[in-house]
């Protein structure tokens, strides 16, 4: 279970990294993609908002990597499950923006779900 919890907590801080990256250097195609309705043109302002969040998706990602060298599961797992408030909060920011329910469950709520279930390989796994 473990090896499972480590093996997912890299692909998602692989993906999050990815996705960080993305706002910074191609923020109207990342901001299309992320399912909010109606999101304003890009724009100058825009962009630089988006940065902000490409930011705090790079440093999640490294904390994820951070946590995995320190060597405690446990320790990762709880990160995990307190992480995935971030993706069923952009869940909620999609539904309540009018935005794509697909987008909103498919690919955020489907994300939470997903390190929800890394988060408890983690933990039970370190019993």
């Amino acid at each position: 279970m473990i090896f499972t919890g480590y093996a997912l907590s890299a692909l998602i801080a692989v993906g999050i990294l990815f996705l960080g990256s993305r706002f910074w250097w191609g923020p109207a195609a990342a901001s299309a993609g992320f399912g909010i309705a109606n999101s304003p043109p890009p724009s100058t302002e825009l962009a630089a908002w988006l940065s902000v969040k490409g930011t705090r998706d790079i440093a999640a990602g490294l904390f994820v990597f951070l946590l995995m060298a320190n060597g405690s599961p446990r320790l990762l797992g709880e990160f995990m499950l307190v992480a995935s408030l971030i993706a069923f909060g952009d869940m909620a920011t999609v539904l309540r923006s009018g935005g794509s329910r697909g987008a909103a469950l498919g690919i955020h709520g489907f994300t939470g779900m997903v390190i929800v279930a890394t988060g408890a390989c983690l933990i039970f796994g370190a019993r």
